[in-house]
Formats: C-alpha cells, structure tokens, sequence
C-alpha cells in the first residue's frame, strides 16, 4: 500500500504540473480574431487607465515669448553685465550689445524655432526673417541693433516719469526686465509686419477683381 502511495503522489505532481502550464486554446484565439463586432463595449473611462497621461503642450506663442525673453536676457547677462566695466563709451556697448542679440537670433534662436516647430514652418511667423539664407544674417544684425535702440527708449523713458527728485536713475538694466522688453518689442514688430503683409495682400487682391 505504501508503494501505491508513493507512486501515485508522482503522477499527481505530473498532472498538476501539466495543468499549470497547459495552454488555453480558445482564449489565445478569442485574442487572435478579436475585432470591434466581436469585443465587449469598454467605456472610455476604463481605457483612460491603460493610456500613458500625456502633458499638456505649450502654445506656440508662449514658446516663442519664452524663448525669445530668455536669450535677449542671456545677452544682457553676459555683454551688458559682462562687458559694461571694460566698455566706458556707452554707443560702443550698444554696438556690441546689438551685434551680440542680431547673432543668437539668427544662429540660435530662430533655428531652435525651426527645430521645435510642429509641422515644420509653425513658428515662422515668430520671426522677423523666418527663411533661412545668406542675407538673414546681417538683416537680423540690423533688426536687433533698432530693437536694443526700442529697449534704451523704454528705458529713459521709464527713468524719466519715475525719476527722484534728484534726477536719480530709478530702474537699472537687468537681464529680466531686459529680455522682457525686448521679447515685448520684438513681438509689436512682428505683429505690425503681419498686418501690413495682410493690407499689402488684400491691396492686390482687390486690384486682382477689379481687372477682372
């Protein structure tokens, strides 16, 4: 009796084992042919568990104020704080400022627009010379150097209804306020390029129906 045991105790372990890994058929091929006709209905708060929770994107304006506000403030940064203690001539500094914003604007700036924009050419109407060429250089030079001039005039201007009694400089040029009030000018300008392109085409739509 005892050998019957123990030779039966085996044979149970084999069968479980074999249940255990057995395969299921059927429910491989229910997954296999399941389609929209066949599968239960799933309420879309049920499927929202299985979905990665995707994060909300920025605008596209905001990513072009914050980018722009950001690199005219490294600029101020580096060559106004940087270089305005070995610069005693202030136009000399405002050149070298000037030059300094007209270069990361174009190599950097609107190339990370470029980069970033989703379909290719979203952020092109964030800068003031969005196709790339051999003239977009020394055009954003001379586009930055009348925004650095726009800056300076908000600045005396800000200066001069909040100066003290004494005629006291009452706001200093800082990176911050800086970027924002050239990020502030850059974003006028290119608000007042797209409406006069918009005159500009709808001036020759107009003379396009009356030829007709």
């Amino acid at each position: 009796m005892a050998r019957k045991k123990n030779q039966a105790a085996p044979r149970e372990k084999e069968k479980s084992a074999a249940e255990y890994y057995k395969l299921n058929i059927q429910a491989v091929d229910d997954l296999v042919n399941a389609s929209k006709e066949n599968s239960p209905p799933v309420s879309q708060a049920e499927l929202k568990k299985y979905h990665a929770q995707r994060k909300p994107a920025l605008a596209d304006w905001l990513k072009a104020v914050l980018l722009k506000a950001w690199f005219a403030g490294i600029v101020c940064y580096f060559m106004v704080w940087g270089l305005g203690m070995y610069l005693a001539n202030q136009w000399d500094l405002l050149l070298v400022v000037g030059v300094a914003l007209g270069v990361v604007t174009d190599l950097i700036t609107n190339n990370i627009f470029r980069f970033i924009a989703k379909p290719a050419g979203a952020l092109d109407r964030y800068m003031m010379f969005p196709k790339k060429s051999f003239w977009t250089l020394p055009l954003n030079l001379i586009y930055a150097i009348v925004l650095l001039l726009l800056v300076v005039m908000t600045y005396n201007g800000i200066n001069i209804l909040l100066a003290g009694p004494n005629g006291e400089t009452a706001l200093g040029v800082e990176p911050i306020l800086f970027g924002l009030f050239a990020m502030g000018w850059d974003m006028l300008c290119l608000g007042i390029k797209r409406m006069f392109k918009r005159v500009v085409n709808d001036a020759k739509t107009s003379a396009g129906r009356d030829r007709r």
